[in-house]
């Protein structure tokens, strides 16, 4: 079977565990800053609890009135986690149209606009969702100093942890804040002793433990070595199917007819993904179309993913590409 994915193996010693079982955190943080060029980066247990937490900071801080001039905009392809999170957040949003983004990051808010019209001297900041893309210096290179970069350590991410996120930041401040945040709003240990901690604040259970840390940690370890084997097969798949992809993280094609499509494949044993579906299509949602989402619901239909994943061999590649070839399915722009 050529897989979507590949999931690393590892064996994990837990008696090495202290009591507090997330004594891994802070060596994961640190690497995890320096890759992504940051100062500060904080573990939580899921990017989705990351996300939850810069949203209600946002509903806490800005009048309705003002989010409602500034709404947050939504890619209506989007996994429908982070559409959950807007929806019960109950910031005003509306759907984008943007696709174009899937393998990679975009801004979940940008808050700029929202600022001017309360305190013209704030900093600005955005949130930037990045669940779907990890390279070196990233936030150094995207970011500025106030911007919180949030980032998935789910199984089949580019850094494969057992779940698992990380927000960066070059702001001391919100480090501090994220950082005692998920662990119950405790502060730091005094005189040495983990026993003795100080409440500062009515936080959340949302720390990470340490055997997610540790394979997230493997994992980014590897980081490099993976995604230079995944711009080769990229490379190869760009030139196979006369498309454009950058992703490391999902290889997308749009194809026809591809409840037969996934059939074939099944019977080539080549593991596919179907692709995100149009979230604005669903009557779940208060959120707005200002917009034709045509580019969306085109992708809702089409849109697959195929076996992109560093353990893929060379033959594995040209299998994949001569059956996929074969069906004569791959519709090109």
């Amino acid at each position: 079977m050529k897989k979507l994915f590949n999931i690393n193996d590892y064996v994990i010693d837990t008696s090495k565990f202290n009591h507090m079982l997330h004594d891994m955190e802070s060596e994961l943080e640190e690497k995890f800053a320096e890759y992504v060029g940051a100062k500060y980066a904080v573990m939580a247990n899921s990017a989705s609890s990351l996300i939850q937490m810069c949203l209600l900071g946002i509903i806490q801080n800005f009048p309705v009135s003002v989010l409602e001039k500034h709404p947050m905009f939504l890619p209506s392809i989007i996994p429908i986690a982070v559409a959950n999170i807007v929806h019960n957040s109950g910031i005003p949003a509306s759907w984008s149209d943007d696709v174009d983004w899937v393998g990679g990051s975009y801004v979940l808010y940008d808050a700029e606009k929202a600022l001017s019209c309360i305190d013209k001297d704030a900093s600005s900041f955005k949130i930037v969702d990045s669940a779907q893309e990890v390279r070196r210096n990233q936030f150094k290179e995207t970011c500025s100093d106030d911007d919180m970069m949030i980032f998935s350590f789910y199984p089949t991410k580019p850094v494969g942890g057992m779940d698992g996120g990380m927000i960066a930041t070059n702001n001391k401040e919100k480090a501090a804040f994220f950082k005692q945040a998920v662990h119950l709003g405790v502060g730091v240990e005094q005189d040495g002793d983990s026993w003795k901690r100080v409440l500062s604040f009515p936080g959340w259970k949302l720390h990470a433990n340490s055997s997610q840390c540790y394979v997230a940690l493997k994992n980014l370890e590897k980081l490099d070595e993976k995604n230079e084997r995944l711009d080769q097969i990229k490379e190869k798949y760009n030139d196979a199917f006369s498309v454009e992809n950058k992703s490391r993280h999902l290889y997308r094609l749009n194809v026809s007819e591809r409840d037969l499509f996934f059939q074939e494949m099944e019977e080539f044993e080549i593991q596919v993904g179907q692709h995100y579906e149009a979230a604005h299509l669903s009557n779940q949602y208060r959120m707005s179309n200002p917009q034709s989402l045509e580019k969306s619901e085109f992708d809702s239909i089409h849109t697959v993913s195929i076996p992109f994943n560093e353990a893929l061999t060379e033959e594995d590649v040209d299998y994949v590409i001569s059956k996929i070839k074969q069906t004569g399915r791959v519709l090109t722009k």
